[in-house]
């Protein structure tokens, strides 16, 4: 009886010493790899992650390498909007009268914004003012008969006999030519205006 029960004992541990030694393919460095071969005869499912010799278990889990990888949230952050272009200076092919006389103009006037801009020296010869300069300053002094304008290149603040006034566009020099808003420049000098825009016609009329 005691070798019979010895048998049976020896006959279990070496199907069970079979089963933990002899399971094929090779493990990775987590100590385990994926069923591919005779999977139901080590109780496992084809595809099913194991470990050998001990290692952590894994029952049910599948493979990572069949698992979807993330996309990376660089990819999906949305870009921003780019920004509106800046309103550029061009051609106006405006026409300016002075008391029904053409004004000539050395440069071609110009539109920005919707505002018409003219060369400051001819403008103000074409309406008999005198202009002065203060290079440091940056600062132009406009004067006829009793009407004073001072403007500062590149500022929207105007003064008209001292008294200070925002116009929507500021004097610039533009290739070395100093252009003002004609429309503001014609009323700070006293002057009357109509502006006809099917033919582009500014008419200034000056007034004693």
């Amino acid at each position: 009886m005691k070798k019979k029960m010895l048998c049976c004992t020896l006959a279990l541990l070496l199907v069970s010493g079979s089963v933990v030694s002899a399971h094929p393919g090779r493990t990775d460095a987590n100590g385990g790899h994926t069923c591919r071969t005779n999977c139901e005869r080590w109780g496992l499912s084809y595809g099913e992650y194991h470990y050998h010799n001990g290692g952590g278990s894994s029952s049910g889990s599948k493979s990572s390498s069949s698992a979807p990888k993330a996309k990376s949230s660089q990819n999906s952050t949305p870009k921003s909007a780019p920004k509106p272009a800046a309103p550029a200076y061009a051609k106006s092919g405006l026409k300016v009268y002075v008391n029904g006389g053409l004004v000539k103009f050395d440069s071609e006037p110009l539109v920005y914004n919707n505002i018409n801009l003219v060369p400051l020296r001819e403008i103000a010869e074409g309406m008999g003012a005198r202009v002065t300069w203060n290079r440091e300053a940056a600062s132009i002094g406009v004067q006829r008969g009793n009407h004073k304008i001072t403007l500062t290149i590149g500022s929207k603040t105007i003064y008209y006999n001292g008294k200070s006034e925002t116009v929507a566009v500021a004097p610039k020099v533009i290739d070395g030519v100093t252009y003002v808003p004609v429309q503001v420049f014609a009323r700070g000098l006293g002057a009357g205006i109509n502006y006809t825009d099917h033919d582009k016609i500014l008419r200034i009329a000056l007034k004693e």
